[in-house]
């Protein structure tokens, strides 16, 4: 209980905020509302679930929006230009693997700081894509392409449902696979685990290819959703991922945590939203409510590893 003391505690949290919900606004749990708020959330658990591997090995990753944004586009102009849905999304994906392992080259091969490639990357893909598009959505897309072709509810499930699967293979991997083991043992102590026989740079190589691949697929799954894309989707991204990942237990030192504890925060920060809508406060508030959420996490974890040492 003491070992996953956050994650149980933003569980909780999450827990007391539905009750409260259901006694005053009953309305939030009605089925249309509820497959909202998961559809909206369904991409950033998938980024955050990535972006906490990365942190677990103790590196950083602000480029994902960027990559978000250009995956997005790219499935769409390719469905566009009457590519099978498939087709194009393998290629999307492809394109988010590429992006990742760019970004792992950079901080694995070159030892480069990952904030500090990731911020280029970042401003340079996002600048990139601005440039080509100027700015102009992909529209037209064809029907087969909105739901995968199933209509919005039978779509919605679907999502849902690769979501889940994707999700569930990941926790389950980065507890019981050797490999997910490797990521801990590299943010703990890189020099330790070289010494162990690990290959600490290509493990960080490949946990970016993770990330870009996950980020890829939400932003396809997200893509769905809409009848045109838009070139700035996936801004801010970055900042949503982290702040999941940090509320749901990851030790922004690395090293420590689990995607349970991601999938808390990614719910809890979620619903905040929707909450104020319903509570009819302001929705400036959501941004505020969040950073008081994360600024408690990161201060709990900061003393309770004050307390350890």
């Amino acid at each position: 209980m003491k070992r996953h003391f956050r994650e149980w505690s933003v569980a909780a949290t999450l827990g007391l905020l539905l009750i409260v919900l259901a006694i005053t606004a009953p309305g939030f749990f009605r089925t249309r509302q509820l497959l909202s708020t998961l559809s909206t959330a369904i991409p950033v658990l998938l980024v955050a679930c990535g972006m906490a591997i990365v942190i677990i090995s103790r590196q950083i990753d602000v480029s994902v929006g960027s990559q978000f944004a250009i995956c997005s586009v790219l499935a769409g102009l390719l469905v566009r230009e009457h590519w099978p849905v498939a087709a194009a999304a393998a290629a999307a994906i492809a394109a988010g693997v590429c992006l990742g392992a760019l970004n792992g080259f950079f901080v694995a091969a070159l030892g480069l700081p990952s904030i500090v490639v990731t911020l280029a990357t970042m401003v340079t893909w996002r600048e990139a894509l601005r440039w080509c598009r100027e700015g102009e959505f992909v529209r037209d897309l064809p029907s087969g392409f909105q739901w995968f072709g199933l209509g919005q509810l039978p779509g919605q499930l679907s999502i849902l449902a690769i979501s889940v699967a994707l999700f569930l293979f990941l926790a389950w991997a980065l507890k019981y696979l050797s490999a997910g083991r490797f990521a801990y043992a590299i943010g703990s102590d890189a020099e330790a685990a070289r010494l162990a026989g690990l290959r600490p740079r290509w493990i960080t190589f490949w946990v970016f290819v993770l990330l870009g691949g996950l980020t890829a697929i939400a932003a396809l799954l997200n893509a769905v959703r809409f009848t045109d894309i838009d070139p700035k989707t996936g801004t801010g991204l970055e900042f949503s991922a982290i702040a999941a990942a940090v509320v749901g237990g990851i030790a922004i030192s690395g090293g420590r945590g689990n995607l349970w504890g991601v999938l808390a925060g990614v719910l809890l920060l979620a619903c905040i939203g929707p909450a104020l809508v319903f509570f009819r406060w302001p929705p400036q508030w959501e941004k505020a409510l969040q950073g008081l959420i994360i600024l408690a996490a990161v201060t709990a974890d900061g003393w309770r590893t004050k307390k350890q040492s």
